[in-house]
Protein backbone atom coordinates (compact mmCIF):
# COMPACT_ATOMS: atom_id res chain seq x y z
CA UNK A 1 0.00 0.00 0.00
CA UNK A 2 1.46 3.36 -1.07
CA UNK A 3 0.28 6.54 0.65
CA UNK A 4 0.76 10.19 -0.25
CA UNK A 5 0.75 12.55 2.73
CA UNK A 6 -0.02 16.20 2.11
CA UNK A 7 1.66 17.90 5.08
CA UNK A 8 0.83 21.62 5.35
CA UNK A 9 2.81 23.34 8.10
CA UNK A 10 2.85 27.02 8.91
CA UNK A 11 6.31 27.36 7.35
CA UNK A 12 6.41 24.71 4.61
CA UNK A 13 4.08 22.59 2.50
CA UNK A 14 5.26 19.15 1.43
CA UNK A 15 4.02 16.02 -0.28
CA UNK A 16 5.60 12.77 0.89
CA UNK A 17 4.90 9.34 -0.61
CA UNK A 18 5.52 6.35 1.66
CA UNK A 19 5.35 2.63 0.96
CA UNK A 20 3.72 0.06 3.23
CA UNK A 21 6.91 -0.26 5.29
CA UNK A 22 7.17 3.50 5.77
CA UNK A 23 10.03 4.08 3.36
CA UNK A 24 9.99 7.42 1.57
CA UNK A 25 9.55 7.02 -2.19
CA UNK A 26 9.03 10.67 -3.11
CA UNK A 27 9.19 14.04 -1.38
CA UNK A 28 8.66 17.58 -2.57
CA UNK A 29 8.20 20.82 -0.63
CA UNK A 30 7.64 24.54 -1.03
CA UNK A 31 7.39 27.51 1.37
CA UNK A 32 3.93 28.22 2.72
CA UNK A 33 3.25 31.81 1.72
CA UNK A 34 0.80 34.38 3.05
CA UNK A 35 -0.80 36.95 0.75
CA UNK A 36 -1.28 40.40 2.33
CA UNK A 37 -4.88 40.81 1.12
CA UNK A 38 -7.46 41.92 0.34
CA UNK A 39 -9.55 41.43 2.38
CA UNK A 40 -6.98 40.35 5.02
CA UNK A 41 -3.72 38.37 5.19
CA UNK A 42 -4.49 34.85 4.03
CA UNK A 43 -2.82 31.65 2.90
CA UNK A 44 -2.11 31.35 -0.81
CA UNK A 45 -4.52 28.47 -1.27
CA UNK A 46 -4.33 28.32 -5.05
CA UNK A 47 -0.52 28.22 -4.98
CA UNK A 48 -0.73 25.30 -2.56
CA UNK A 49 -3.28 23.59 -4.80
CA UNK A 50 -1.10 24.03 -7.90
CA UNK A 51 1.81 22.56 -5.95
CA UNK A 52 -0.32 19.60 -4.81
CA UNK A 53 -1.54 18.77 -8.32
CA UNK A 54 1.94 19.02 -9.83
CA UNK A 55 3.54 17.00 -7.03
CA UNK A 56 0.88 14.29 -7.23
CA UNK A 57 1.37 14.10 -11.00
CA UNK A 58 5.11 13.56 -10.58
CA UNK A 59 4.69 11.23 -7.61
CA UNK A 60 2.22 9.05 -9.52
CA UNK A 61 4.95 8.40 -12.08
CA UNK A 62 7.18 7.09 -9.28
CA UNK A 63 4.72 4.63 -7.72
CA UNK A 64 0.98 3.92 -7.82
CA UNK A 65 -0.67 5.83 -4.96
CA UNK A 66 -3.46 3.98 -3.14
CA UNK A 67 -4.42 6.58 -0.50
CA UNK A 68 -3.95 10.27 0.26
CA UNK A 69 -3.91 11.65 3.82
CA UNK A 70 -3.83 15.33 4.71
CA UNK A 71 -2.29 16.74 7.87
CA UNK A 72 -2.09 20.49 8.58
CA UNK A 73 -1.31 23.05 11.23
CA UNK A 74 -4.15 24.04 13.53
CA UNK A 75 -5.94 27.36 14.04
CA UNK A 76 -7.20 27.45 10.48
CA UNK A 77 -10.43 26.64 8.75
CA UNK A 78 -12.33 27.30 5.56
CA UNK A 79 -15.79 28.66 4.88
CA UNK A 80 -17.03 27.00 1.70
CA UNK A 81 -20.02 26.33 -0.48
CA UNK A 82 -20.46 24.36 -3.71
CA UNK A 83 -18.47 26.99 -5.64
CA UNK A 84 -15.46 26.84 -3.32
CA UNK A 85 -14.11 29.24 -0.71
CA UNK A 86 -16.57 31.89 0.50
CA UNK A 87 -13.74 33.88 2.11
CA UNK A 88 -9.94 33.40 2.01
CA UNK A 89 -8.35 31.17 4.66
CA UNK A 90 -7.17 33.69 7.24
CA UNK A 91 -3.59 33.72 8.51
CA UNK A 92 -4.00 33.07 12.23
CA UNK A 93 -1.24 35.56 13.09
CA UNK A 94 -3.36 38.44 11.78
CA UNK A 95 -4.27 40.49 14.92
CA UNK A 96 -7.65 41.90 13.79
CA UNK A 97 -9.85 39.02 15.05
CA UNK A 98 -8.47 39.62 18.53
CA UNK A 99 -8.45 43.41 18.39
CA UNK A 100 -11.77 43.88 16.56
CA UNK A 101 -13.53 41.25 18.60
CA UNK A 102 -17.13 42.44 18.06
CA UNK A 103 -18.01 41.36 21.59
CA UNK A 104 -16.51 37.89 21.30
CA UNK A 105 -15.69 37.68 25.00
CA UNK A 106 -19.40 37.78 25.82
CA UNK A 107 -20.25 34.75 23.65
CA UNK A 108 -17.06 32.70 23.96
CA UNK A 109 -17.41 29.40 25.75
CA UNK A 110 -15.56 29.36 29.12
CA UNK A 111 -12.19 27.65 29.50
CA UNK A 112 -13.65 25.11 31.92
CA UNK A 113 -15.88 23.89 29.08
CA UNK A 114 -13.45 23.92 26.12
CA UNK A 115 -10.01 23.73 27.80
CA UNK A 116 -9.04 26.20 25.06
CA UNK A 117 -7.15 29.26 26.37
CA UNK A 118 -7.64 32.81 25.11
CA UNK A 119 -5.01 33.22 22.41
CA UNK A 120 -3.80 36.22 20.39
CA UNK A 121 -4.74 36.99 16.79
CA UNK A 122 -6.79 34.21 15.26
CA UNK A 123 -5.25 31.31 17.17
CA UNK A 124 -8.73 30.42 18.43
CA UNK A 125 -10.53 29.31 15.28
CA UNK A 126 -13.89 30.13 16.88
CA UNK A 127 -12.76 33.75 17.20
CA UNK A 128 -11.79 33.79 13.50
CA UNK A 129 -15.18 32.49 12.42
CA UNK A 130 -17.01 34.90 14.71
CA UNK A 131 -14.95 37.83 13.37
CA UNK A 132 -15.59 36.81 9.76
CA UNK A 133 -19.33 36.49 10.45
CA UNK A 134 -19.44 40.08 11.78
CA UNK A 135 -16.92 41.68 9.45
CA UNK A 136 -18.26 40.05 6.26
CA UNK A 137 -21.88 39.09 7.03
CA UNK A 138 -22.94 38.85 3.38
CA UNK A 139 -20.14 36.44 2.54
CA UNK A 140 -20.66 34.46 5.71
CA UNK A 141 -24.35 34.01 4.86
CA UNK A 142 -23.31 32.08 1.73
CA UNK A 143 -21.42 29.47 3.78
CA UNK A 144 -22.59 25.88 3.45
CA UNK A 145 -19.80 24.20 5.42
CA UNK A 146 -17.26 25.24 8.03
CA UNK A 147 -14.30 22.96 7.42
CA UNK A 148 -11.27 22.57 9.63
CA UNK A 149 -8.07 22.84 7.61
CA UNK A 150 -7.09 19.19 6.98
CA UNK A 151 -10.69 18.44 6.03
CA UNK A 152 -10.77 21.38 3.60
CA UNK A 153 -8.01 19.73 1.58
CA UNK A 154 -9.65 16.31 1.86
CA UNK A 155 -12.85 17.92 0.55
CA UNK A 156 -11.01 19.45 -2.40
CA UNK A 157 -9.58 16.05 -3.24
CA UNK A 158 -12.71 13.95 -2.71
CA UNK A 159 -15.71 16.29 -2.78
CA UNK A 160 -16.83 14.85 0.59
CA UNK A 161 -17.20 17.26 3.53
CA UNK A 162 -16.34 16.01 7.02
CA UNK A 163 -15.62 17.31 10.51
CA UNK A 164 -12.93 15.71 12.68
CA UNK A 165 -12.04 15.96 16.36
CA UNK A 166 -8.24 16.44 16.41
CA UNK A 167 -8.73 19.69 14.49
CA UNK A 168 -11.94 20.72 16.24
CA UNK A 169 -10.21 20.16 19.58
CA UNK A 170 -7.04 22.15 18.80
CA UNK A 171 -7.66 25.31 20.90
CA UNK A 172 -10.59 26.37 18.70
CA UNK A 173 -13.22 27.30 21.35
CA UNK A 174 -15.53 25.11 19.25
CA UNK A 175 -15.28 21.77 21.07
CA UNK A 176 -15.94 20.34 24.54
CA UNK A 177 -13.23 17.69 24.82
CA UNK A 178 -14.55 16.01 27.97
CA UNK A 179 -18.13 15.89 26.66
CA UNK A 180 -16.98 15.08 23.10
CA UNK A 181 -19.42 17.55 21.58
CA UNK A 182 -19.54 21.05 20.14
CA UNK A 183 -19.22 23.96 22.55
CA UNK A 184 -21.89 26.35 23.71
CA UNK A 185 -20.39 28.96 21.35
CA UNK A 186 -21.36 26.79 18.35
CA UNK A 187 -24.96 26.52 19.53
CA UNK A 188 -25.17 30.15 20.64
CA UNK A 189 -24.15 31.24 17.14
CA UNK A 190 -26.31 28.57 15.41
CA UNK A 191 -23.26 27.12 13.64
CA UNK A 192 -23.88 23.44 14.38
CA UNK A 193 -25.68 22.92 11.06
CA UNK A 194 -22.67 24.41 9.24
CA UNK A 195 -20.37 21.62 10.36
CA UNK A 196 -20.50 18.49 8.21
CA UNK A 197 -20.86 15.02 9.75
CA UNK A 198 -18.16 13.98 12.21
CA UNK A 199 -15.79 11.33 10.87
CA UNK A 200 -12.70 9.77 12.48
CA UNK A 201 -9.35 11.03 11.19
CA UNK A 202 -8.75 7.58 9.70
CA UNK A 203 -12.14 7.33 7.92
CA UNK A 204 -12.12 6.78 4.16
CA UNK A 205 -14.14 9.64 2.66
CA UNK A 206 -14.21 8.21 -0.86
CA UNK A 207 -12.20 8.10 -4.07
CA UNK A 208 -10.32 11.03 -5.53
CA UNK A 209 -12.43 13.22 -7.80
CA UNK A 210 -12.36 11.98 -11.41
CA UNK A 211 -11.04 15.26 -12.75
CA UNK A 212 -8.14 15.21 -10.27
CA UNK A 213 -7.33 11.61 -11.15
CA UNK A 214 -7.24 12.61 -14.80
CA UNK A 215 -5.06 15.69 -14.15
CA UNK A 216 -2.54 13.82 -12.00
CA UNK A 217 -2.52 10.28 -13.35
CA UNK A 218 -3.76 8.92 -10.03
CA UNK A 219 -5.88 5.81 -10.08
CA UNK A 220 -9.62 6.65 -9.96
CA UNK A 221 -9.74 4.20 -7.02
CA UNK A 222 -7.21 6.22 -4.96
CA UNK A 223 -8.90 6.75 -1.59
CA UNK A 224 -8.95 10.02 0.36
CA UNK A 225 -8.61 9.74 4.16
CA UNK A 226 -10.36 12.28 6.39
CA UNK A 227 -7.11 13.79 7.79
CA UNK A 228 -5.59 14.97 11.06
CA UNK A 229 -4.11 17.94 12.94
CA UNK A 230 -0.32 17.82 12.46
CA UNK A 231 0.83 17.64 16.08
CA UNK A 232 -1.68 14.88 16.68
CA UNK A 233 -0.22 13.06 13.68
CA UNK A 234 3.17 13.11 15.45
CA UNK A 235 1.48 11.58 18.48
CA UNK A 236 -0.14 8.69 16.58
CA UNK A 237 2.85 6.28 16.37
CA UNK A 238 3.34 6.53 20.12
CA UNK A 239 -0.33 6.07 20.95
CA UNK A 240 -0.39 2.78 19.06
CA UNK A 241 2.89 1.47 20.50
CA UNK A 242 3.22 2.76 24.08
CA UNK A 243 1.24 2.61 27.31
CA UNK A 244 0.63 5.84 29.25
CA UNK A 245 2.12 7.79 30.86
CA UNK A 246 4.54 9.29 28.36
CA UNK A 247 5.11 12.70 26.80
CA UNK A 248 5.60 13.62 23.16
CA UNK A 249 7.32 16.91 22.29
CA UNK A 250 6.14 17.72 18.77
CA UNK A 251 8.33 20.42 17.23
CA UNK A 252 8.19 22.67 14.21
CA UNK A 253 7.04 26.28 14.05
CA UNK A 254 5.31 25.37 17.32
CA UNK A 255 6.58 23.18 20.13
CA UNK A 256 3.52 21.33 21.42
CA UNK A 257 4.01 19.06 24.42
CA UNK A 258 1.48 16.24 24.80
CA UNK A 259 1.30 14.84 28.32
CA UNK A 260 -0.34 11.47 27.66
CA UNK A 261 -1.61 10.32 31.05
CA UNK A 262 -0.66 13.62 32.71
CA UNK A 263 -3.08 14.90 35.35
CA UNK A 264 -1.98 18.34 36.55
CA UNK A 265 -3.68 19.74 39.62
CA UNK A 266 -4.53 22.99 37.82
CA UNK A 267 -4.80 23.95 34.16
CA UNK A 268 -3.57 27.54 34.02
CA UNK A 269 -5.29 29.14 31.03
CA UNK A 270 -3.09 32.23 31.32
CA UNK A 271 0.04 30.18 30.58
CA UNK A 272 -1.13 28.43 27.40
CA UNK A 273 -1.93 25.12 29.08
CA UNK A 274 -4.77 23.44 27.22
CA UNK A 275 -6.26 20.16 26.10
CA UNK A 276 -5.86 18.86 22.60
CA UNK A 277 -7.91 15.92 21.40
CA UNK A 278 -6.18 12.79 20.13
CA UNK A 279 -7.14 10.59 17.20
CA UNK A 280 -9.39 8.51 19.46
CA UNK A 281 -11.25 11.59 20.67
CA UNK A 282 -9.61 11.66 24.10
CA UNK A 283 -8.55 14.91 25.76
CA UNK A 284 -4.77 15.17 26.21
CA UNK A 285 -3.23 17.88 28.39
CA UNK A 286 -0.74 20.04 26.50
CA UNK A 287 1.49 23.07 26.78
CA UNK A 288 2.95 24.97 23.87
CA UNK A 289 5.22 27.77 22.74
CA UNK A 290 6.38 29.00 19.35
CA UNK A 291 9.77 27.35 19.57
CA UNK A 292 10.57 27.14 15.88
CA UNK A 293 9.84 30.81 15.38
CA UNK A 294 11.89 31.70 18.48
CA UNK A 295 14.82 29.69 17.11
CA UNK A 296 14.67 31.58 13.81
CA UNK A 297 14.83 34.87 15.71
CA UNK A 298 17.78 33.80 17.87
CA UNK A 299 19.95 32.06 15.27
CA UNK A 300 21.09 33.87 12.10
CA UNK A 301 20.89 31.74 8.96
CA UNK A 302 24.67 31.44 8.56
CA UNK A 303 25.37 30.39 12.15
CA UNK A 304 27.39 27.28 12.94
CA UNK A 305 25.82 24.35 14.84
CA UNK A 306 26.18 24.38 18.60
CA UNK A 307 28.57 22.24 20.61
CA UNK A 308 28.54 21.53 24.34
CA UNK A 309 31.66 23.71 24.64
CA UNK A 310 29.57 26.57 23.20
CA UNK A 311 26.85 25.85 25.76
CA UNK A 312 29.37 25.89 28.61
CA UNK A 313 30.73 29.23 27.37
CA UNK A 314 27.22 30.73 27.25
CA UNK A 315 26.56 29.60 30.82
CA UNK A 316 29.94 30.83 32.08
CA UNK A 317 29.34 34.24 30.46
CA UNK A 318 25.88 34.37 32.09
CA UNK A 319 24.10 35.07 28.81
CA UNK A 320 20.36 34.39 28.90
CA UNK A 321 17.64 34.31 26.26
CA UNK A 322 14.37 35.19 27.97
CA UNK A 323 10.86 34.59 26.58
CA UNK A 324 8.85 35.31 24.60
CA UNK A 325 10.25 36.34 21.22
CA UNK A 326 7.16 35.30 19.27
CA UNK A 327 4.62 37.40 21.12
CA UNK A 328 2.07 36.77 23.86
CA UNK A 329 1.85 32.98 23.82
CA UNK A 330 3.46 30.12 25.67
CA UNK A 331 4.15 29.71 29.40
CA UNK A 332 5.32 33.32 29.86
CA UNK A 333 2.94 35.36 27.70
CA UNK A 334 3.55 38.66 29.47
CA UNK A 335 7.35 38.48 29.25
CA UNK A 336 9.15 40.38 26.50
CA UNK A 337 11.77 38.37 24.64
CA UNK A 338 15.30 39.63 25.15
CA UNK A 339 18.90 38.50 25.37
CA UNK A 340 20.79 39.49 28.52
CA UNK A 341 24.58 39.61 28.33
CA UNK A 342 27.11 39.52 25.50
CA UNK A 343 27.46 36.39 23.39
CA UNK A 344 30.95 34.86 23.35
CA UNK A 345 32.67 35.21 19.97
CA UNK A 346 32.27 31.56 19.01
CA UNK A 347 30.66 30.43 15.72
CA UNK A 348 28.17 28.17 17.50
CA UNK A 349 27.23 30.63 20.26
CA UNK A 350 23.84 31.73 18.82
CA UNK A 351 22.75 28.11 18.28
CA UNK A 352 23.96 27.19 21.77
CA UNK A 353 21.97 30.02 23.32
CA UNK A 354 18.90 28.91 21.37
CA UNK A 355 19.35 25.28 22.49
CA UNK A 356 19.54 26.37 26.13
CA UNK A 357 16.48 28.58 25.71
CA UNK A 358 14.40 25.90 24.00
CA UNK A 359 15.35 23.27 26.58
CA UNK A 360 14.46 25.60 29.48
CA UNK A 361 11.16 26.53 27.85
CA UNK A 362 10.37 22.86 27.24
CA UNK A 363 11.20 22.06 30.87
CA UNK A 364 8.93 24.87 32.07
CA UNK A 365 6.07 23.43 29.99
CA UNK A 366 6.74 19.92 31.25
CA UNK A 367 6.60 21.14 34.84
CA UNK A 368 3.30 22.93 34.23
CA UNK A 369 1.52 19.85 32.94
CA UNK A 370 3.04 17.39 35.39
CA UNK A 371 4.58 15.33 32.57
CA UNK A 372 5.33 11.72 33.44
CA UNK A 373 7.10 8.81 31.82
CA UNK A 374 9.46 8.85 28.88
CA UNK A 375 9.92 12.02 26.82
CA UNK A 376 10.02 11.63 23.04
CA UNK A 377 11.13 14.53 20.83
CA UNK A 378 9.57 14.55 17.35
CA UNK A 379 10.01 16.88 14.38
CA UNK A 380 12.57 19.59 13.75
CA UNK A 381 14.21 19.52 17.20
CA UNK A 382 14.78 15.76 17.04
CA UNK A 383 17.90 16.53 14.99
CA UNK A 384 19.16 19.03 17.60
CA UNK A 385 20.98 16.69 19.97
CA UNK A 386 22.44 19.57 21.99
CA UNK A 387 18.90 20.66 22.85
CA UNK A 388 17.90 17.09 23.66
CA UNK A 389 20.96 16.46 25.87
CA UNK A 390 20.30 19.67 27.83
CA UNK A 391 16.65 18.69 28.23
CA UNK A 392 17.69 15.25 29.49
CA UNK A 393 19.95 16.91 32.06
CA UNK A 394 17.05 19.13 33.18
CA UNK A 395 14.76 16.08 33.60
CA UNK A 396 16.88 13.58 35.57
CA UNK A 397 13.87 11.45 36.53
CA UNK A 398 12.81 10.81 32.95
CA UNK A 399 14.39 9.21 29.90
CA UNK A 400 14.59 11.40 26.80
CA UNK A 401 14.35 9.84 23.35
CA UNK A 402 14.56 11.49 19.96
CA UNK A 403 12.92 10.27 16.81
CA UNK A 404 15.20 9.07 14.03
CA UNK A 405 12.43 9.88 11.58
CA UNK A 406 12.71 13.36 10.06
CA UNK A 407 9.13 13.11 8.80
CA UNK A 408 7.38 11.96 11.99
CA UNK A 409 4.25 13.94 11.19
CA UNK A 410 4.01 12.36 7.76
CA UNK A 411 4.60 8.85 9.08
CA UNK A 412 2.01 9.34 11.80
CA UNK A 413 -0.51 10.57 9.26
CA UNK A 414 0.28 7.62 6.98
CA UNK A 415 -0.72 5.20 9.75
CA UNK A 416 -4.31 6.39 9.27
CA UNK A 417 -4.48 4.51 5.96
CA UNK A 418 -5.12 1.23 7.80
CA UNK A 419 -6.00 2.16 11.34
CA UNK A 420 -7.09 -1.30 12.44
CA UNK A 421 -3.58 -2.58 11.72
CA UNK A 422 -1.63 0.45 13.02
CA UNK A 423 0.87 -0.72 15.62
CA UNK A 424 4.39 -0.02 14.37
CA UNK A 425 6.70 1.40 17.03
CA UNK A 426 8.55 4.55 15.94
CA UNK A 427 12.31 4.50 15.45
CA UNK A 428 13.81 6.38 18.42
CA UNK A 429 17.04 6.41 20.37
CA UNK A 430 17.84 7.43 23.92
CA UNK A 431 19.78 10.61 24.65
CA UNK A 432 22.59 10.68 27.22
CA UNK A 433 22.11 13.71 29.50
CA UNK A 434 24.63 16.51 29.05
CA UNK A 435 27.27 16.87 31.76
CA UNK A 436 26.80 20.52 32.67
CA UNK A 437 27.65 21.09 36.35
CA UNK A 438 26.46 24.70 36.23
CA UNK A 439 23.06 23.92 34.68
CA UNK A 440 21.05 23.91 37.93
CA UNK A 441 22.39 27.35 38.89
CA UNK A 442 21.89 28.65 35.34
CA UNK A 443 18.27 27.46 35.34
CA UNK A 444 17.66 29.14 38.72
CA UNK A 445 19.09 32.40 37.36
CA UNK A 446 16.95 32.10 34.22
CA UNK A 447 13.86 31.67 36.39
CA UNK A 448 14.79 34.74 38.44
CA UNK A 449 15.26 36.88 35.34
CA UNK A 450 11.78 35.92 34.10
Amino acid sequence: MTTAVLDIGKTNVKLVVLDAAGATLFERRRPNSVLPGPPYPHFDIEAIWSFVVAALRDAARTAPIDTIVTTTHGASGALVNEAGLVLPVLDYEYPAPFEENFGYAAVRAPFAETLSPVSPGGLNLGRQIYWQSRKFPGDFARTKWILTYPQYWSWRLSGIAAAEVTSLGAHTDLWRPLARDYSSLVDRESWRALFPPLRPAYAVLGPVKPEIAQATGLSPQCQIICGIHDSNASLVPHLVSRAAPFTVISTGTWVIIFGVGAEPEVLDESRDVLANVDVNGKATICARFMGGRDHEMLVPAASAPATMRDVEAIMAAEVFALPSFSGPCGPFPKAQGQVIGALPSMPGAPAALAALYLALMSDACLRMIGAKGDLIVEGALAANHVYAAILAALRPGQSVFVSNDATGTSHGAALLRDWSAAHAAPDVHRIIPAELPGLVAYKAAWDRHI
